[in-house]
């Protein structure tokens, strides 16, 4: 059984990253650099994860975390960057330096990433066959046009339907390789050992390097809570639910599955299922989002609104995938920004500080959900409520949280 759930995961996450990949390019990013006169930008992306999403962080690496147990545990998760418009000097170096209640000594060294040479593709490597089947909305059934499906076969011919993703969740980085001239980041091949339990990021917070100015100020907000998610069967319906999380803008919650053949061989249908109103699979929707364009997405109902903390997978999901299912969950939090020097009431136009710094904040939560494999999950500490024997609730009041 493990063999086959490792099997059936390691072809999800690459057929998904086949169809991001596709369509990544249609996406507008905002990697734009700096504005003229800024000399120096910072970024920190500040995360919370529990469940299989701990020690991960992300869909990319989820393997990582399949069988080492661990409940909601929460775990810190912290992302680094410096982008600077100065040439790169001949022994470059950046520091970031924290208070002790950070736990991560006096500093982290910021890297500059090395050039990795390009390989081809082995020859042994074959693409994903089969098919991935879209759904989108909360809801007990699947709304009229759904699901969508994708040929793999047509997607690696360059063949992707029209219309099928739209950019309508940018993709917002901010420093990056490309958009500075020099650019370093944490964590990296020298230092990148998690922050440690308990840890707090409140207080000061200095950056010093020899190819930016000084980079200070004051964090306000620490950590986001954790995420407890679970998942209950109702009438065919998957209800996820979760606690409320303090400073969250937003939720934003999806799931890929799978059947798994019976005779062992690789699976050839994939299910992908968003929590969107419309059909947004965005990679935008997996970052750090700014609480500007999260409200813009709620207004969208792309991103579901702080107050909710239920939303039912269609019935159709489950009937498609009902070996493997793989539930992910999304806080969005706050933002904080800093520049220097501070723009003076009677700023000229286009007026630019030396430097910016720029604080973000999410929580996030994996966990499987029901099915022959979802008790792994729940031997690994994560919510998955059996379906009830002697009490039948109905949809909407699953997702009200009535109960019978």
């Amino acid at each position: 059984m493990r063999r086959s759930f490792v099997s059936t995961a390691s072809s999800l996450v690459v057929s998904l990253a086949l169809v991001s990949s596709s369509f990544a390019v249609a996406e507008k990013t905002r990697d734009a650099g700096p504005p003229p006169g800024t000399k120096a930008r910072y970024a920190m992306d500040v995360g919370t994860t529990t469940g299989m999403a701990r020690m991960t962080g992300g869909m990319g690496s989820a393997m990582g975390m399949m069988f080492g147990g661990g409940g909601n545990r929460e775990m810190r998760e912290l992302r680094l960057r410096i982008g600077s418009t100065a040439s790169t000097p001949a022994s470059p170096y950046a520091d970031h330096y924290f208070l002790p209640p950070a736990k991560l000594g006096k500093s982290v060294p910021l890297l500059i990433p090395e050039q990795q040479p390009r390989e081809d593709t082995p020859a042994e490597f074959q693409r994903p066959k089969g098919r991935l089947i879209l759904f989108w909305g909360c809801g007990a059934h699947a709304a009229k046009g759904q699901p969508v499906i994708i040929d793999f076969a047509k997607v690696a011919a360059g063949q992707m339907p029209p219309g099928l993703f739209s950019a309508t969740v940018p993709v917002d980085r901010g420093p990056t390789p490309g958009n500075s001239r020099t650019y370093a980041d944490w964590p990296n091949k020298k230092s990148g050992k998690p922050p440690a339990a308990g840890s707090s990021l409140l207080g000061a917070h200095r950056i010093a390097s020899n190819y930016a100015p000084e980079i200070n100020f004051d964090l306000k907000q620490d950590y986001m809570a954790g995420l407890t998610g679970k998942s209950t069967s109702v009438n065919g319906a998957t209800i996820l639910s979760w606690n409320s999380v303090p400073a969250a803008t937003g939720y934003h919650a999806w799931a890929m599955g799978a059947k798994v053949d019976q005779g062992g061989g690789e699976p050839r249908d994939f299910v992908w299922w968003s929590s969107s109103a419309s059909r947004e699979f965005g990679g935008g929707l997996w970052d750090w989002i700014s609480p500007a364009v999260v409200q813009r997405l709620i207004s969208q109902k792309i991103v579901m609104p702080p107050s909710q903390t239920s939303c039912a997978i269609p019935a159709e999901v489950k009937q498609y995938a009902p070996d493997f299912l793989m539930g992910n969950l999304y806080a969005y939090g706050p933002e904080a920004n800093f520049a220097y020097p501070p723009k003076p009431a009677n700023a000229a136009p286009g007026w630019t500080p030396d430097w910016t710094a720029r604080v973000r904040y999410r929580s996030f939560t994996s966990w499987m959900i029901g099915g022959p494999m979802g008790g792994m999950g729940a031997a690994m500490g994560e919510g998955n409520a059996p379906e009830q024997k002697r009490c039948k609730p109905s949809l909407m009041g699953a997702v009200l949280g009535k109960g019978c």
